[in-house]
């Protein structure tokens, strides 16, 4: 059977294949807008670059969920939910105690998160928003407990006080973290919040249009984010970056990045299926790492990303994307890398919770077709003369 497709069919009967999806508009939405030719992102009406410089992440939370900005009381009001919110149940905490601790965070995260749906069974189908709230109140505790379980450490319950990124760092750390700290994870976490129809949204939507729940919408959300080539990069930024540390702080990234690319191997954080330039997100990263990495005796991890940068943009003409600062960013603040997609997760909820109410407003059943180019109508042979 032939697996070229040119063979199997004449292109002028059927219709073309987008191959993934390139360029097919599948959905409408209020959530974003990405002008990869000039690099502008927008949540809901508002651009990333004001965001990043007036909003906090509750705030952004509320963006997305209603379609405006909150008034004081009506931020104040989600902010407290979220405080009040963020405990886990017991079938939760047994799981994480109990679950192997060499797994991977994202695989326990998608787990825990699933499970989280038994706790809201008192709760309306329609409670979206509530559940939303329930659901980001939650996935910082679950993260920073297992963490440190799996470090032999007690988990530090969470505070009723404080913002998402002051109360996670709090969590992981053990340790009530300064106001740079806590205003970098909550830039951090405003920069993740949303980002169009990529992989993570289109299955949180997708699930959504069966009319199942909330939880299975962000458990499949999760699952995809895993994925290195989505929601994993900045994992393996940092890997390639922790290669470079072995030869010490003296190690050429500019002749680690040509070598690479002479044997064909993919240099992770640059490029980007939607921009054409610099990711603007980036931009804000690259200042935090820049500040952060001299701040915590890690100077060379920014050298070598600039250095990285500048041959990837002379050989290849790739800007960076989103992903390759905030691997350096969350570096220099202590945190570990296999936890950075967890990290993303924390902050995607509110862009997925966003989707999936949208979803909910003008639901219909994502039901695209496939191109069959098999064989048809072979002849059955009984399986003694196969």
């Amino acid at each position: 059977m032939a697996n070229d497709l040119h063979t199997v069919f004449d292109e002028t009967l059927y219709p073309y294949i987008n191959k993934g999806l390139d360029g097919v508009v599948a959905f409408s939405t209020t959530k974003s807008s990405i002008d990869g030719q000039n690099g502008e992102l927008i949540y809901t009406g508002y651009n990333i670059d004001v965001l990043a410089e007036k909003s906090t992440f509750e705030e952004v939370c509320f963006l997305l969920w209603n379609d405006r900005l909150p008034t004081q009381n009506e931020l104040d009001d989600l902010t407290h939910k979220f405080q009040a919110r963020r405990d886990i149940p017991k079938v939760v905490l047994d799981y994480l105690h109990s679950v192997d601790k060499e797994s991977k965070p994202m695989s326990v995260l998608r787990t825990a998160t699933s499970m989280l749906s038994e706790t809201d069974i008192h709760l309306p189908d329609d409670s979206y928003y509530e559940k939303a709230i329930n659901i980001t109140a939650k996935l910082p505790t679950i993260i920073a407990a297992f963490s440190r379980l799996r470090s032999g450490k007690e988990i530090v319950q969470p505070k009723i006080t404080g913002s998402t990124a002051f109360n996670f760092l709090y969590m992981l750390n053990g340790e009530e973290p300064g106001i740079q700290a806590e205003k970098t994870l909550d830039l951090c976490l405003i920069l993740h919040a949303e980002h169009g129809m990529n992989a993570s949204t289109f299955t949180c939507r997708t699930v959504g249009g069966t009319l199942s729940d909330l939880y299975s919408a962000i458990t499949a959300a999760i699952g995809t984010l895993k994925g290195p080539l989505h929601g994993g990069a900045n994992t393996a930024v940092m890997q390639m970056l922790m290669e470079l540390e072995e030869q010490g702080k003296d190690a050429n990234a500019v002749a680690f990045t040509k070598d690479k690319l002479a044997k064909k191997e993919k240099i992770m954080g640059f490029g980007h299926r939607v921009y054409k330039t610099f990711d603007p997100r980036a931009r804000h990263l690259q200042k935090m790492a820049q500040s952060l990495s001299e701040e915590t005796g890690h100077e060379e991890l920014y050298r070598w990303s600039m250095d990285m940068l500048n041959t990837m943009k002379s050989e290849k003409n790739i800007d960076p994307n989103v992903d390759f600062f905030s691997a350096t960013v969350y570096f220099s603040m202590g945190i570990q890398p296999d936890l950075y997609t967890c990290i993303f997760t924390m902050s995607r909820i509110a862009g997925w919770a966003g989707h999936y109410m949208e979803q909910m407003e003008h639901n219909r059943l994502v039901r695209p077709r496939a191109l069959y180019v098999g064989e048809k109508n072979m002849d059955y042979a009984p399986i003694e003369e196969r």
